[in-house]
């Protein structure tokens, strides 16, 4: 072989390789436009899906049902081919139930296929012709039973295809025309055929079935995530609706007090010409209130800025015992007026990836809560250990200590205060600004107290930025 001849065997191999591909891109075409013969975006899923199998079982009936007499035609045997062709009716009636599907009328394709398609196939036996067909009214039953929805049409077309069928495969027993005798072939090929598409309908059938109840149980389950989600909400909504009331209703209350206060105190000074002995005596009930209400104010607004933020914070590196002396700074005057002793116990070259402002406005609480709860006399320590790749930030102090119950109500959130050692008051709204800033710095508060031993508030901080990351 020349390679001329060679390089031309090749090109014709590929020419035909390429109308095969061809043949079988347009084939898979065709099937598809089948399939979806007569879709509409307003039917609802289940009956697109019906539609699908519908128009499938039609093509691969009207296929058959031309294919198999045509093969009758060719193959020797004594039967005319007018009678061949009289064999193809029921096939027309598929050709005829999907053009009315393609044109959109599908009762009308209904009514055609489980009426006209039976009186088809009787009227084949009728004229004395055997096909071997009879099996298709089996199919017809079952299928009438999933695709007509009407339940009097329903069991007219169950009617009649058993009749029709009983009649011609019991009570009629001689034809005119036996295949089975002249093409064995074609007949068994025609009854293989029957069998196969009975088994294919309920494949087809339990498919889509299993299919649709899974879309069901999908739909189902992402509803009820969906109601669990909007439950969550509804409660965290009504938990934030209490707070707020709490919150106002603590505004109200607690506000006017120092500031009542401070107008007695000025008022006196004004009217009644106090001597200094007394002012001065009068000062530190009034200072104290001040101080409540400053922390107060700071909390109320570092809270309502978080609001606004929502869950914005901005993490970055910090020198953490410049941020410790920094909020120890203000709080001087409290610690000395207790004679309270403050220790802060880490190295000056630790630093933190957090955000700076929360991270700050927690220390301050703590500190605060432990100078509040720390009789004349006591000691606080502010200190940090490492634990691979995280600092523990902790504040220690030599109080009161906490009861289970106590503790119990400020791990759940709950509005909790009490008087200090020395009637400091308090909201109980910085330790729940403390475990909402910390929760923004994916870190948590630890408390570990018990009455008279005092209590240790301590949480985590990544040392870099890909812990807090992660």
């Amino acid at each position: 072989m020349t390679a001329a001849t060679t390089t031309k065997t090749k090109e014709r191999l590929l020419a035909l390789g390429g109308v095969v591909d061809t043949a079988r891109v347009r084939t898979a075409q065709l099937y598809i436009q089948v399939k979806f013969l007569g879709y509409s975006e307003t039917m609802d899923d289940y009956e697109q899906r019906k539609l699908r199998i519908f128009n499938q079982l039609n093509f691969f009936l009207a296929l058959s049902g031309l294919l198999i007499p045509l093969l009758g035609m060719l193959l020797p045997g004594n039967t005319p081919h007018t009678i061949w062709l009289m064999t193809c009716w029921p096939a027309v009636v598929n050709i005829v139930v999907l053009a009315l599907n393609a044109f959109h009328k599908h009762n009308a394709a209904l009514l055609t296929c489980f009426i006209s398609y039976p009186l088809c196939i009787c009227i084949v036996y009728l004229n004395g012709i055997n096909p071997g067909i009879e099996l298709h009214f089996l199919l017809l039953i079952v299928l009438s039973v999933f695709f007509l929805n009407d339940i009097g049409l329903m069991l007219f077309s169950i009617g009649l295809s058993m009749i029709s069928f009983f009649i011609l495969a019991v009570v009629l027993n001689h034809f005119l025309f036996e295949v089975a005798k002249e093409n064995t072939l074609v007949f068994l090929l025609n009854k293989a055929i029957s069998l196969a598409f009975i088994f294919y309908g309920l494949f087809l059938i339990k498919k889509e079935n299993a299919l649709y109840q899974f879309n069901i149980l999908t739909k189902q389950k992402n509803l009820h995530e969906k109601n669990l989600e909007i439950e969550k909400q509804k409660e965290e909504l009504a938990d934030l609706n209490t707070f707020k009331t709490k919150l106002f209703s603590i505004i109200s209350h607690d506000l006017k007090s120092p500031v009542y206060a401070l107008r007695t105190l000025f008022q006196q000074i004004h009217q009644c010409n106090l001597p200094p002995s007394e002012i001065k005596a009068m000062v530190p009930d009034v200072l104290n209130d001040l101080t409540y209400t400053t922390s107060l104010m700071e909390n109320l607004l570092q809270w309502a800025k978080s609001q606004m933020d929502a869950d914005v914070v901005n993490p970055q590196e910090i020198r953490l015992e410049a941020l410790v002396v920094d909020v120890i700074r203000p709080l001087r005057l409290q610690l000395e007026t207790k004679k309270l002793s403050l220790e802060v116990e880490m190295d000056s070259n630790v630093h933190v990836y957090a955000d700076k402002n929360t991270i700050h406005l927690v220390l301050r609480n703590l500190l605060s809560n432990a100078i509040k709860f720390t009789p004349t006399g006591g000691h606080i320590l502010v200190g940090c250990t490492g634990k691979n790749g995280w600092k523990e930030v902790y504040v220690k102090d030599s109080g009161v200590g906490i009861d289970e119950e106590a503790l119990q109500k400020i791990c759940q959130q709950i509005f909790y205060t009490t008087k200090g050692t020395s009637s400091e008051a308090g909201t109980g709204l910085g330790l729940m600004l403390c475990n909402e800033f910390l929760a923004k710095n994916r870190s948590k508060l630890e408390i570990i107290s018990s009455v008279g031993h005092g209590s240790r508030f301590s949480f985590l901080l990544p040392e870099r930025a890909e812990e807090n990351a992660g």
